[in-house]
């Protein structure tokens, strides 16, 4: 029996592209091999219906404690898809083989700093694939995975009103990162001229936001901003027509559902690979070109560098709400 411990921290995105490498991984084993997954504890709850992960570690105070745990765990490899200095004192002092996810770093800075766009085109799906190459895994194309609890299956019924039943609009709102989010007017804009009703979702973190967006609708709204969990807001999208994101932790829950997801992109860019994966293909991509200041963070900032946050204000909104009203 073989045992693989799969590494990624965080955040909520990043962890839902690495399904694919725990699938392909968890298809390649032997009948009682067993895949393990370590991640922050605030994360381990994105594992809890996943048939392909034997077992989750929690990333524990002391680094310590979770080396120790490692090396009384019995595995035969570490398979490293975050890649950071943390990852590397774990896989040093475990002292168990390992294969680490190439980050490609220079180049991501050349694209941010100074606008030279040398990055592969290919998604980090693709690349976190790449790093279990060796180990004989290949991509078997189902895309991403995030499995809703059966007893969420008719959630939406619940909570939602009525005439939701003939099709809505599932809006995300917010980012973890203020430059990535849709500006509320923006929002505001694009939902009333869609003419569809519209479920908010999002974190308390951005209940205010959610509130300004609700005041501005002139169309059926509810807002759940702040009220459902992350698996309630997963049921809500897949039973949704479409879902109108940012680039965030949502937009690739709702590719792993195969949703009709249109994204509008600020601050960050497609062409740093984490583009919605294998999403349905009448999916849309919403974002200004050639702003010089764009990409300004891989990431993300609390506001724009610049002050004018064009990236997101300069949006056509009439070509946004025609794409979610193409929806038949």
């Amino acid at each position: 029996m073989k045992r693989y411990l799969i590494i990624r921290f965080s955040s909520i995105g990043d962890i839902v592209l690495t399904t694919p490498v725990v699938r392909c991984l968890k298809a390649h084993c032997n009948n009682g091999d067993e895949v393990h997954f370590l991640t922050k504890p605030q994360f381990a709850g994105l594992f809890a219906n996943n048939p392909y992960i034997d077992k989750v570690l929690t990333l524990k105070p002391k680094l310590t404690d979770t080396i120790k745990e490692i090396r009384e765990g019995g595995y035969d490899c570490i398979i490293d898809l975050h890649h950071n200095l943390r990852t590397f004192a774990i896989k040093r002092l475990a002292g168990i083989k390992s294969y680490s996810f190439n980050k490609i770093n220079v180049r991501k800075w050349l694209l941010v700093h100074l606008k030279i766009d040398i990055m592969p085109d290919v998604h980090i799906v693709d690349r976190y694939l790449d790093t279990v190459k060796r180990l004989g895994v290949t991509n078997d194309h189902q895309g991403l995975d995030f499995f809703i609890p059966n007893e969420l299956d008719n959630y939406p019924e619940t909570v939602l009103p009525e005439q939701f039943k003939q099709g809505y609009v599932c809006a995300v709102i917010g980012a973890t990162h203020p430059t990535k989010q849709i500006p509320a007017d923006k929002m505001v804009q694009i939902l009333n001229r869609a003419q569809r009703p519209v479920c908010l979702i999002g974190g308390k973190d951005v209940t205010e936001n959610a509130a300004t967006i609700e005041r501005g609708l002139t169309v059926p709204c509810h807002n759940g901003v702040g009220q459902f969990s992350i698996n309630q807001s997963a049921a809500i999208m897949r039973h949704s027509e479409v879902v109108i994101t940012p680039d965030t932790g949502m937009m690739h829950i709702a590719a792993a559902l195969h949703k009709r997801i249109v994204s509008l992109w600020g601050n960050t860019v497609p062409e740093l690979g984490m583009y919605p994966y294998m999403a349905d293909s009448g999916s849309k991509i919403f974002e200004v070109k050639g702003l010089k200041c764009r990409p300004c963070s891989k990431i993300g900032f609390k506001k724009c560098p610049k002050g004018h946050f064009k990236c997101m204000n300069t949006i056509n909104a009439d070509e946004v709400a025609a794409a979610i009203q193409s929806i038949n």
